[in-house]
């Protein structure tokens, strides 16, 4: 079954919640928890389930994600028809770019067709978690489903931020509401309603089909939530709902996911893995995150000018970072980090490049790539100073852009 599927990544978002990370980067492309790009996790799960044929719908400042691409995940064999394409619009059906998720692969229809592909896997190049996309493909096949979508629970008051639907017990799905004002619980629990994920197995000839009906719609939002979706319910179309987070498939189950939408759940998803027992485990060795390595020396601590050693605790450091008589504590270092003597970062995430110069202080923090912090500057400890030359987040984080440069010296 797998080699007769074909896997389309939807990353063409402009991430405009997680401005400013997504300023000069596709949100697909920001990076996450020290060494991965976000999109690093949907094409490993592709690539441990053992698909070898997939698309990237590129759009929105696309340049740093297919270098990406380029760089991290140039490992299958055309010869042997595997692939990961990066596809930007190509305006084969008018002068648009991509209009919507539906838009989207139908502007791109012709390569699903001479794909000679059954099947069709539709991801999201933004979502963070591990799945073996096989089991789901197996559950699709083995219940004669036309459309199939895995879910997950999400507490009530979170559930108006998602497609939610309804199953009877043969798990075949009777009504799906897209981000509902008022979502409908599930029967026997009441405080959590059932998600989608935006994750779609379908059929390639009702995909197709449904995609030129919808093409011609006047008033679609040619997008799978709103339109297509709800269409086939009502057509008695077989949509199954997939439940994530159980035992089946090859991955240990943890039933973790999470949207990155915006700085806060960024934020605080990194932060998840640096929970004494991380609710997601980066270590399991049998579906390791693959993604580019750059050649930087080992990260190491050496003592700073006047002899101080530095400090680093629970916190993640990247190669060719240097901790020089500094403090990092319960932060996450890209690669190439240096923080310098008497300075102290804490509940911060720093990207690649970054200096962090001597006694400056760095508190609940976002720096991205290249940023010299100067001697002695604050960020984070004084909101009202930071609102003024940073964003800061509705939950406090303070975002410093990449390549900034600081003018003055510390307050």
């Amino acid at each position: 079954m797998l080699d007769q599927t074909l896997s389309i990544i939807l990353a063409g978002g402009a991430g405009s919640r997680l401005h400013p990370l997504t300023v000069e980067r596709a949100k697909p492309a920001v990076p996450f928890g020290g060494k991965y790009r976000i999109i690093d996790f949907t094409l490993t799960n592709c690539l441990h389930s053992g698909l070898r044929r997939i698309l990237v719908l590129t759009q929105y400042k696309s340049h740093s994600l297919q270098k990406h691409l380029r760089d991290g995940w140039s490992i299958f064999n055309p010869e042997l028809s595997e692939f990961i394409t990066p596809v930007p619009p190509q305006m084969r059906t008018g002068d648009s770019w991509y209009a919507g998720t539906a838009d989207a692969i139908l502007q791109n229809l012709y390569l699903l067709e001479r794909s000679n592909a059954r099947y069709v896997l539709i991801l999201a190049g933004d979502h963070i978690y591990r799945m073996d996309y096989a089991a789901l493909l197996n559950f699709h096949r083995d219940r004669g489903a036309k459309l199939t979508i895995a879910c997950m629970k999400v507490p009530l008051a979170e559930a108006g931020a998602f497609g939610i639907l309804a199953m009877d017990e043969a798990q075949r799905i009777r009504s799906f509401q897209e981000k509902p004002d008022n979502p409908r619980p599930l029967a026997d629990d009441p405080q959590h309603a059932l998600a989608s994920m935006g994750i779609y197995v379908f059929d390639m000839a009702l995909l197709c089909r449904a995609l030129r009906v919808d093409h011609n719609l006047a008033g679609s939002h040619h997008d799978f939530g709103k339109d297509i979706i709800p269409k086939l319910i009502e057509q008695q179309q077989r949509v199954y709902g997939y439940p994530f987070g159980g035992k089946t498939g090859r991955v240990t189950p943890d039933g973790y996911w999470r949207d990155v939408g915006t700085l806060d759940s960024y934020y605080a998803t990194n932060m998840d893995l640096l929970s004494p027992l991380p609710p997601m485990n980066l270590y399991q060795p049998d579906w390791s995150i693959r993604t580019y390595h750059g050649q930087h020396p080992p990260a190491r601590m050496v003592p700073g000018p006047s002899g101080q050693d530095g400090q680093l605790i629970n916190s993640l450091l990247c190669g060719g970072s240097i901790i020089s008589g500094g403090t990092v504590r319960h932060s996450i270092l890209s690669s190439q980090v240096r923080v310098d003597e008497n300075a102290m970062v804490e509940d911060s995430i720093l990207f690649e490049g970054v200096h962090v110069g001597a006694g400056a202080r760095l508190h609940r923090c976002i720096v991205d790539k290249h940023v010299n912090v100067p001697p002695g500057e604050q960020i984070g400890m004084h909101r009202d100073r930071d609102t003024v030359r940073f964003t800061v987040s509705e939950g406090g984080i303070t975002v410093v852009p990449k390549g900034y440069r600081f003018l003055s010296g510390p307050a």
